[in-house]
């Protein structure tokens, strides 16, 4: 190529396919979503945590299997001759890091972080290729209550956010249920129990006719029962259609145990979905996602349940873990749908606009005098005219103006004017601190 050739050829603005760029109002958006979480979890007494975003790729190979970390993951080889993925969840690292120090860590721990995720896959509505995703992990409780806070405090991150119960609903299920029901019930082996799991997760997507025939083909003649239970309405419907003594199965209780206690927390919108499948090989007990109920946005909010196996791929003893996820795509996509995005705004408090070069020295020592204060405050050196400046302030949502000029410089007084309302003050320089604040 020559080098005119060279020259004439531009590099695009674009970002790479599946990834977003944070200007400010997005990086502020971010940021609104991140501290209600962090405010939330920690409310609860959980810690942060954090990890690089590169992990061995045996670590994925070892936990979710090769066609994760061959199809859907960022994996290369580095100068080392290491091959190396960029992590495209958390779990698998929380998991080294507690058996890594398990000896020295006192359980139970109550963890949380808001890692860095890659996937290759094709980017769509609340999925991209790059995601930040807030963990939450209650590791070393074997008691049901574990579950009951880990649901309450997702439910009170929803709320945290400013919506209502009856926008949101919990749905939950139980590994030991669905297990029950494939091996005892109908009687399934393990190939194909694992199959109708897959098909009863994919049940939304396609024709009801389809899903009856595939049915048909992996039960047999218990058809008809599993029909009746995956249509029943509501727990105790479901509970009714299985024979008496299975009724007081382990998941059975459970479920029913876990519901009990989130409505003596007046969390009432809770939904026993048969149809919920999370992790097939993953979960131990207790699952659920949490959906909005508004058909605009139908994707799963948070989603986790009970993991005990957790640290089995490093060859250790178990430990009681529940937890879960919630991506910071769907939760920007689920404020916008009910207007709960925040305004926008500045963190600069004040903006100082300069008159004439004379009055520049004298600007920046107020400037400075106000932020030892802990007052942000932005100056104009672009030599516009005022109310260009003035403009620039209004535009950048900066809620309080001053200009500073030879009368301000005489006399140390200052007009501040409040941009929303118009109203101006006149203040010396300790009464700034007070109005702008």
């Amino acid at each position: 190529m020559s080098e005119k050739e060279s020259k004439a050829k531009k590099i695009s603005t674009e970002s790479y396919k599946g990834v977003r760029d944070f200007y400010p109002a997005e990086m502020a958006v971010q940021n609104h979503i991140f501290n209600t979480w962090k405010q939330v979890v920690e409310r609860f007494g959980y810690q942060e945590y954090n990890a690089s975003v590169l992990e061995p790729a045996e670590l994925y190979r070892a936990k979710s299997g090769e066609e994760l970390v061959n199809e859907q993951t960022y994996t290369f080889t580095d100068r080392g001759d290491r091959e190396v993925t960029l992590r495209p969840e958390m779990t698998p690292t929380v998991a080294r890091m507690v058996a890594g120090k398990k000896r020295e860590l006192s359980f139970p721990l109550r963890w949380y972080s808001i890692p860095n995720l890659f996937r290759y896959e094709q980017p769509q509505r609340g999925r991209l290729r790059e995601h930040w995703q807030l963990n939450v992990d209650l590791f070393g409780a074997k008691s049901l209550q574990a579950e009951v806070e880990v649901i309450s405090l997702a439910v009170e991150i929803l709320r945290a956010f400013g919506l209502k119960d009856q926008q949101f609903a919990v749905r939950i299920n139980n590994r030991k249920i669905v297990n029950f029901v494939m091996n005892e019930v109908l009687e399934l082996s393990e190939d194909k129990a694992h199959a109708l799991a897959k098909l009863i997760d994919r049940k939304a997507k396609m024709p009801a006719s389809e899903f009856a025939e595939k049915v048909e083909a992996l039960v047999g003649l218990k058809s008809d029962l599993f029909k009746e239970l995956i249509n029943s309405q509501n727990f105790e419907n479901f509970i009714s259609i299985l024979p008496v003594p299975m009724r007081t199965y382990e998941g059975i209780v459970e479920t029913k145990s876990v519901i009990e206690n989130l409505e003596k927390l007046g969390i009432t919108n809770v939904i026993f979905d048969q149809t919920l499948m999370r992790g097939f090989d993953y979960y131990t007990g207790t699952i659920f996602e949490i959906f909005d109920t508004n058909p605009d946005n139908r994707r799963s909010v948070f989603g986790g349940g009970r993991y005990d196996d957790l640290l089995a791929i490093f060859g250790q003893e178990k430990v009681p873990a529940v937890g879960f996820g919630a991506g910071d795509v769907v939760m920007k996509d689920l404020l916008e749908t009910y207007g709960l995005l925040p305004a926008e705004t500045s963190k600069t408090r004040l903006y100082i606009a300069i008159a004439d070069d004379g009055a520049t020295a004298f600007a920046q020592d107020l400037a400075q005098s106000l932020r030892e204060a802990e007052v942000s405050v932005s100056l104009d050196y672009s030599g516009k005219k005022i109310g260009d400046q003035v403009k620039y302030a209004d535009k950048n949502k900066i809620p309080f103006v001053t200009v500073i000029g030879a009368d301000e410089v005489k006399s140390g007084k200052f007009k501040i004017k409040n941009m929303a309302t118009g109203e101006e003050k006149v203040a010396i320089e300790k009464e700034i601190v007070e109005i702008v604040k």
